[in-house]
């Protein structure tokens, strides 16, 4: 059964290519065009994307910053990524909305509001989720499950890079790594799996939201939008 409202967690990693400093025009075009796909087929959209094609903490470490300041950082990178996507959607005829937890820039993005964005999905366009949560200290993954609970979707569709779905282990260097193709939050939690934030977690473990973790690639994301079983489903158990 076709899923109705689901937020794509997505990496500012996926927006770029090799060679390409921040953004790929391709990479932008081939994730407008997942994007439009899932809107197509009748599902509802939110998006939320990192910004480590822009700003990483490393980065911020090296040079010595504040954490505090290089966070502020971290989620303007992700309204350039959010509004990249979004111009890159109008240009294939679907149409969106920026919202920002962080202060609005005049007629690019607006407030984050609940009952807007809840609006906006009702009218079938795409909600980009940008800013993170619009404090300090917490990541995209934390963000993402706040949204997902606050807006209603069904499941968080996330994408990782190498790895097709949920491990006990690396599988890219572990041969016996045991894959799941279903564990519950609290086991994740349990097993201590680096698959989303230990506070995403704590968050989304008793709601019925799931975590869909798959390989990074357009058609996975369509098909389990679709209803498709791919990958890992990541749940809150009996």
């Amino acid at each position: 059964m076709a899923l109705r409202r689901v937020l794509l967690k997505l990496s500012g990693e996926a927006l770029k290519e090799n060679g390409d400093l921040i953004l790929s025009a391709g990479a932008l075009t081939h994730m407008a065009e997942m994007i439009k796909a899932i809107i197509d087929s009748g599902v509802q959209v939110c998006v939320v994307v990192g910004a480590g094609n822009i700003w990483r903490g490393k980065i911020a470490s090296d040079a010595g910053m504040e954490r505090v300041q290089a966070d502020y950082m971290g989620m303007m990178g992700t309204v350039i990524n959010a509004v990249a996507l979004a111009s890159k959607l109008k240009d294939l005829g679907t149409s969106s909305i920026v919202t920002s937890a962080i202060s609005a820039i005049e007629g690019i993005t607006i407030p984050y509001v609940v009952e807007i964005a809840d609006q906006a999905l009702n009218n079938g366009q795409v909600v980009f989720l940008a800013g993170g949560t619009g404090k300090p200290y917490f990541t995209t993954d934390t963000a993402a499950a706040m949204r997902a609970i606050e807006l209603k979707c069904d499941a968080i569709l996330m994408g990782k890079n190498g790895v097709n779905g949920v491990y006990d282990k690396d599988p890219r260097t572990n041969a016996d790594a045991k894959f799941f193709k279903f564990i519950t939050f609290d086991e994740m939690l349990k097993l201590n799996l680096q698959i989303m934030d230990t506070s995403a977690i704590q968050l989304i473990k008793d709601e019925n939201i799931k975590v869909c973790v798959f390989q990074m690639e357009a058609n996975n994301f369509i098909a389990t939008a679709k209803g498709e079983h791919v990958g890992t489903i990541c749940h809150k158990g009996e």
